[in-house]
């Protein structure tokens, strides 16, 4: 697997939370979003269904949307359970190696909430994230296939 992203932006969240107010963030904190996405994109890759369930908050909502330029637009939805249960099914294991990326990206962290981007190659998800009984977990995912080359 390759893992081209995680090490940089951990760098960079470092870089940032050195610059950032009191209280905006932490290198911890930092830290522990970018653990928590790939805990979610590594634990679907290697169909650890408990990984993948430690990444989630259980009422999570991931959705991506079908035909988006209409006329008949529409949100497919998929839960915590429904996710635990693909990625326990080998849900990647018709996705070749070599296309499998993880490279992750706060975009933006404050308090309690984060906002990352995940780019798996093949599709590209945003998440949201927020700290909960002191653990960061992943509440929405929003997703959509890349264009193909």
């Amino acid at each position: 697997m390759k893992r081209i992203g995680a090490t940089v932006i951990l760098a960079g969240a470092a870089l940032v939370a050195v610059a950032a107010p009191a209280g905006a963030q932490s290198v911890a904190d930092s830290a522990a979003v970018v653990a928590t996405a790939l805990d979610y994109i590594d634990g679907f890759y290697t169909s650890d269904a408990a990984r993948m369930e430690r990444a989630l908050h259980p009422d999570l909502a991931k959705r991506i949307v079908g035909n988006p330029a209409g006329p008949d637009s529409r949100l497919q939805n998929m839960t915590a359970e429904q996710l635990v249960q693909a990625t326990a099914m080998d849900g990647a294991g018709r996705i070749p190696e070599e296309a499998r990326r993880e490279d992750v990206e706060i975009l933006d962290i404050y308090h309690n909430m984060a906002s990352v981007r995940i780019d798996a190659g093949m599709w590209i998800d945003y998440l949201h994230v927020a700290r909960w009984n002191g653990e960061w977990k992943i509440v929405n995912v929003l997703w959509e296939m890349a264009p193909r080359d």
